[in-house]
């Protein structure tokens, strides 16, 4: 979590147009906001609009001189974002919203709880995936990532046939599963 007081720097910075307090508030929400968008009818293009028509009301706010930030930066972007958004989605005819009321299905907080949680659980499957150990992690990423099918596997890592290369990637797989769920089950994020 940030400092109250480094939002406040931030923002004293974006309002006097600091590249660097731009860039980190650029860097600490933009992923948050695509994943919004992406996840809700949206364009990756679509996610750039409407994090800088955000970043430009953030700017006024704080420009304003008698702008209190009430809750975290991220959370007060997120809201914007989601706002602005559903506006467009609206305007667009691609959302029904309930009556004339523009607010949320799911509440601002809740959302951006899910996506904290999401992230938590990728940072522990990161982690879980760098304790693994050779020949596991590279034959996982093998598969998984590079798309190598079972002959190729074999071939690379030394097995006899494919049979033997999918049941190392089961042995693997499992010992991942192993790993991840005793570091979610301790909250573990760090190394």
């Amino acid at each position: 979590m940030i400092p109250e007081n480094s939002e406040k720097a931030l923002l004293e910075g974006l309002a006097i147009n600091d590249r660097k307090a731009v860039e980190t508030i650029y860097r600490q929400n933009f992923n948050m906001v695509q994943a919004l968008i992406l996840n809700n009818n949206g364009s990756a293009d679509d996610a750039k609009d409407v994090f800088q028509e955000a970043m430009i009301v953030l700017y006024e706010k704080a420009r304003s001189g008698n702008f209190e930030l009430n809750c975290q930066l991220k959370t007060f972007v997120y809201s914007v974002c989601r706002r602005l958004w559903l506006k467009r989605l609206q305007q667009q005819n691609r959302y029904a919203s309930p009556g004339d009321s523009m607010e949320a299905v799911v509440a601002v907080d809740d959302d951006l709880e899910a996506h904290e949680q999401r992230n938590a659980e990728f940072e522990m499957m990161e982690n879980a995936i760098n304790h693994l150990g050779e020949p596991c992690k590279s034959l996982l990423e093998a598969y998984y990532l590079q798309k190598q099918n079972m002959q190729v596997i074999a071939a690379n890592f030394g097995y006899t046939n494919a049979d033997n290369a999918k049941n190392q990637k089961y042995k693997c797989l499992m010992r991942l599963k192993k790993i991840f769920f005793s570091q979610y089950k301790n909250g573990k994020t760090d190394g």
